[in-house]
């Protein structure tokens, strides 16, 4: 089998409609080179040297680093007041903004408390392609920096046409879609996320939104991509092609997939709280569900081109923005493979990495469905058969969350691990592997997690030696931008 077969493309028919219009366009224009303006490069001046004095959980403990603190701050003031002008959808956050750095500075630089700033944050009212943000927060950034510096981020809007047309079907309101324009280091990091939890603030509100870095994980996929694909030999098919030397169109379909990923949290027949949050499980389920997440954007974009390749072939011309989600709907699911078997399952340590065993479970479950083949050192691929045999993945998980809504949460448990190794060898010192005793499944939860390993299920021979060769290429994709 070869990577000849290719996904089916769409095909060129005359396009009907109007050309897109940018909405708003003066607004987006109001920020324009802003990260060049004095204001800006001060404003990251005094957060960098404010970092230098903050304890880990925001604060500024000693006494004689107060008045130093205090200029930053006023620094940071200043400059907020003299970029607010720019960034006018954002007026009632840079006003609480301006309000919780004077009160932290006035109360001695305690905890930060940013509850108010970033209650007035609301970038998901303003989802226009182009469009800028100033954010300004005492946070950490996953898989970033723990500590909850004061980061300083100038952020613009990705958001095509075909995007808002895709969320009357798959609606998330929540989600904002952003491109990293400057930052300051705590986003020189592998952080690819904007989350409103992880600022420092006195309560936890209702959360509005949530923010993904698509120009960055669209520069890193094409590094990595790009580099393991000589590495394996892969021929990879135009489409998939195209993405490694066009950005832009890979942020694009990073959108499209991270829209439906997003909202699948919340959606389907859920066994347990969709986001996991404060729970404590073990590390497998978490990989179950991204990598639900992530096959069930493949399956709905399977579908979408099933849909509009059947009006094409009928004749019927499709409109500029069908044209487009068309053409996403067949990157998606070269970006869902080779994302997650390329950058994710070699990604981070071995100690509990959820993403990386979701990575390696899809490969090996493509490897046994006989449409992925590592022979000859060479990686071929039958991308005719892909999209079934990722889907029936998929249905394999869904089926176990329908399964399991019947079930106690530990024999939930048991059934993932089941189906993990029925697809991915243990580590032969693996406990839940030989089977747990009686007193742990007798016992609380805890005893369960407490018995996984924490690299439970080990790389393979074929990604220990891929590994060792892309580890250079995935450091590199540290702090990495759009740009870059």
């Amino acid at each position: 089998m070869s990577t000849q077969a290719a996904l089916p493309t769409y095909e060129q028919k005359a396009i009907v409609g109007e050309p897109e219009v940018v909405e708003d366009e003066v607004i987006p224009a109001l920020a324009a080179d802003v990260e060049n303006d004095p204001a800006w490069l001060a404003l990251k001046d005094a957060a960098v040297a404010l970092q230098q004095l903050q304890a880990p959980d925001g604060s500024v403990p000693d006494e004689h680093d107060g008045p130093a603190a205090r200029r930053h701050v006023d620094t940071l003031v200043a400059s907020v007041r003299a970029l607010a002008p720019r960034f006018p959808h954002d007026a009632a956050y840079l006003d609480a903004l301006v309000g919780d750095l004077l009160r932290w500075s006035a109360e001695g630089f305690g905890v930060p408390d940013f509850f108010d700033a970033l209650v007035a944050f609301q970038p998901q009212q303003h989802r226009v392609d182009g469009l800028r943000h100033l954010v300004v927060f005492p946070m950490y950034t996953q898989n970033g920096s723990s500590n909850r510096f004061v980061e300083a981020v100038l952020v613009e809007v990705i958001w095509p046409e075909f995007i808002g047309a895709l969320e009357t079907e798959y609606t998330n309101g929540l989600f904002v879609s952003l491109r990293l324009v400057d930052f300051t280091p705590g986003y020189d990091t592998n952080s690819a996320v904007l989350f409103p939890e992880t600022v420092a603030m006195r309560e936890v509100p209702t959360f509005t939104w949530g923010a993904i870095f698509q120009d960055r994980e669209a520069a890193r996929y094409r590094r990595v991509v790009a580099a393991a694909s000589e590495i394996t030999k892969l021929d990879l098919p135009a489409d998939a092609a195209r993405m490694l030397t066009d950005q832009a169109l890979t942020e694009r379909t990073f959108v499209m997939w991270d829209i439906i990923h997003d909202r699948t949290h919340m959606r389907g027949d859920l066994p347990f709280d969709p986001f996991m949050i404060k729970q404590r499980m073990p590390y497998f389920l978490y990989s179950l569900e991204e990598l639900r997440c992530d096959l069930t954007a493949f399956r709905e974009c399977v579908r979408i081109r099933t849909r509009l390749q059947e009006r094409v072939d009928n004749g019927d011309d499709l409109t500029a923005v069908e044209h487009d989600m068309l053409q996403h709907a067949v990157l998606v699911q070269y970006a869902v493979v080779f994302d997650r078997i390329f950058r994710f399952a070699i990604t981070g340590s071995r100690v509990r990495n959820y993403d990386g065993l979701g990575g390696q479970l899809l490969f090996a479950w493509l490897h046994r469905h006989d449409v992925l083949h590592w022979t000859d050192t060479r990686l071929t691929i039958d991308w005719e058969a892909i999209p079934d045999a990722v889907v029936a993945l998929a249905d394999a998980i869904d089926r176990l969350y329908w399964e399991s809504i019947d079930r106690p949460k530990t024999a939930h448990w048991l059934a993932a691990y089941d189906l993990v190794r029925s697809v991915l060898t243990p580590h032969p010192a693996s406990v839940w592997a030989r089977g747990l005793p009686d007193e742990v499944l007798a016992g609380p939860p805890s005893g369960f997690t407490n018995a996984v390993r924490e690299d439970e299920f080990p790389l393979s021979m074929f990604f220990e030696a891929l590994e060792k060769k892309m580890r250079p290429v995935i450091a590199s994709t540290a702090g990495i931008r759009g740009a870059d």
